[in-house]
């Protein structure tokens, strides 16, 4: 089980519980959100895609609106099996689906 760094005041709204969920996995050891900024695009819902491998591990980018949030994993794992971490942690499917 790894940790979740939170050394920023502000994050997207939702990410760290998305995050806390990530941090449970047994091979993920830290889990750290950086920076914080404002992009052009307009994404309702909140995404986290992998983009790069780093020296530990691997970056991150968290979208929801207007902001895009970085976010660094320090793991052994690969890409794919992060992948699968994320998709298994997505809190959209945690929520129960309306009935008519």
């Amino acid at each position: 089980m790894g940790r979740l760094v939170q050394n920023h005041s502000t994050h997207i709204e939702g990410l760290i519980k998305w995050l806390k969920n990530i941090a449970e996995s047994k091979e993920i050891k830290t889990v750290t959100p950086a920076s914080l900024s404002k992009t052009n695009g307009r994404g309702e819902k909140l995404v986290l895609k992998v983009t790069i491998k780093t020296n530990e591990g691997y970056k991150l980018l968290a979208r929801k609106g207007k902001l895009v949030q970085e976010v660094f994993l320090v793991t052994s794992l690969d890409e794919s099996e992060i992948m699968e971490i994320i998709k298994a942690t997505n809190p959209k499917f945690y929520r129960k689906k309306k009935r008519c």
